[in-house]
């Protein structure tokens, strides 16, 4: 039984994998996110492990032979977070977390001071990237600076209370801008940009291999083994490419949850910082991808219900699916930058808006610019990624926003490639980290890294894309014209 654990943004969720791949259970805790100013996300890392203990609680409860089974424990998290300890590992400030955009202007200093640094980097520094963070607490938070002696990832801070050490991977570590992507070792190049050294990180592990071992006194709290293998795990992308067996070149998925990551495996390291797109390390040895990512994907419809007054966001999508062609041409545009955006546009600033209102824009009209909105920047990330020199012709989609058979079908249509879903489609980061558990013990990546079975294909549809062709064109033309307003 191996077990996987998974930091997200506003859930920790727990895993039970069997070695006949099977998911025993799953358990979820809440988190909750706080934005003290416009552009600010905040988390406490306190609420992580209270999280995660909740999390296994619940597994014990429901199933305790299989629980205490357990021989092998795997990370994921959200990746780019700013965890600050000071030298008796005390959390300085609330994590910056990925979608905080407080620090463009320390950005454009680090670019404009290594011109090198996106090529070492594998990508442009961005503002959700956790070493911008450090310049922004060193110039405005200098107190807080002067006594950062770590800085821990989200999923390495949990690690940090299961084993005592400080580790990370590979995958997570690419998002930091302070790893030399394509040597997979820290760069003091990249570093030197925020002052911090080497020793003011975690030492890297690959994901699938050993990152520490549970300490006596946590395994006594959770009721787990003393003593079993931690692996490295893995951002939650690279952990989630993991679960849905997406190891190998070309293979990937499409994840449609608080924000929206296309991932695409390649052979090699090959960046593209042109296109805002990210060429990380993978959670396997020698292994790179590319990734593109819009900061608001299934979240924009959770902001569409609060705004829209709707009971849930299935209500809301299912009015859109009732639409015919003629009422969703008659639907606004929507440009769903809430948080700013990465790929294509690398703009902190940016906002989301909706274009083409009018009085007959009722609640359905908005669901269904909300939903197109998201599957138009999701084409913008595909079309960056094709720029970039990857190939893809079927997608896994994997998320929250994967239980909805309309979104698929038009994300289909609007990508232009297959799209499949599976059983394990909504586990997300927690059963690839269940692998990475199950790899660290042991195993190869043959017996682990399987494709779970395909439960839905869903196809190109000609008649759907000639409908969405003209309205992704006007799309594309609003951001450049709005940008000068933002």
């Amino acid at each position: 039984m191996y077990l996987g654990i998974d930091i997200g943004t506003s859930e920790v969720k727990a895993l039970l994998l069997n070695d006949q791949h099977q998911a025993i259970a799953t358990a979820g805790s809440t988190l909750e996110v706080s934005r003290p100013h416009p552009g600010h996300s905040e988390q406490d890392p306190a609420s992580w492990w209270t999280a995660t203990c909740a999390a296994l609680r619940m597994l014990q409860q429901q199933h305790p032979a299989d629980y205490a089974a357990v021989q092998a424990i795997g990370l994921s998290g959200q990746m780019h977070g700013a965890v600050l300890l000071d030298q008796a590992d005390r959390v300085l400030r609330p994590a910056i977390l990925w979608n905080d955009t407080r620090c463009a202007r320390e950005c454009a200093e680090m670019m404009a001071e290594l011109p090198s640094a996106a090529q070492l980097a594998g990508s442009l520094i961005m503002p959700g990237f956790t070493a911008p963070k450090l310049r922004w607490v060193a110039r405005h938070e200098p107190a807080v600076f002067a006594q950062v002696a770590k800085v821990l990832l989200p999923k390495d801070y949990v690690r940090l209370m299961l084993t005592g050490e400080y580790i990370t991977d590979l995958s997570d570590a690419s998002g930091t801008a302070w790893l030399d992507v394509a040597a997979r070792a820290w760069s003091p190049e990249l570093l030197a940009l925020t002052r911090m050294t080497e020793a003011q990180m975690p030492r890297v592990v690959e994901g699938s291999a050993p990152g520490g071992q549970l300490s006596a006194r946590v395994a006594a709290q959770l009721s787990l083994k003393p003593g079993i293998v931690v692996a490295g795990g893995a951002g939650d992308n690279a952990s989630s490419a993991v679960g849905m067996g997406a190891v190998h070149a070309g293979e990937g998925f499409l994840s449609l949850g608080t924000s929206g990551v296309l991932f695409v495996v390649t052979p090699s390291f090959a960046p593209n910082a042109a296109s805002a797109t990210h060429a990380f390390c993978h959670a396997v040895p020698g292994t790179w991808h590319q990734m593109s990512v819009m900061l608001s994907a299934a979240s924009c419809l959770q902001w569409a219900r609060q705004a829209f007054g709707a009971a849930s966001e299935s209500e809301l999508e299912a009015k859109a699916a009732g639409l015919s062609f003629a009422e969703r041409a008659a639907a606004p545009l929507f440009l769903p930058y809430l948080s700013g955006e990465r790929t294509p546009h690398n703009d902190a600033v940016t906002r989301g808006s909706l274009h083409g209102l009018s009085h007959s824009s009722d609640q359905a009209a908005l669901a269904y610019a909300v939903i197109e909105g998201v599957s138009f920047g999701l084409t913008d990330g595909l079309n960056a990624l094709k720029k970039a020199g990857s190939s893809v012709s079927r997608l896994s989609l994997v998320g929250g926003g994967a239980r909805s058979a309309f979104w698929a079908q038009q994300l289909a249509s609007s990508l232009n490639v297959e799209i499949v879903t599976h059983a394990e489609s909504t586990a997300g980061g927690a059963l690839g980290a269940a692998r990475l558990g199950w790899l660290a013990s042991g195993a190869s990546l043959a017996q682990v890294c399987t494709q779970p079975a395909v439960s839905k294909s869903y196809l190109p549809d000609a008649a759907e894309q000639a409908f969405l062709a003209p309205r992704y064109a006007k799309f594309q033309a609003l951001y450049p014209a709005l940008k000068a307003v933002h």
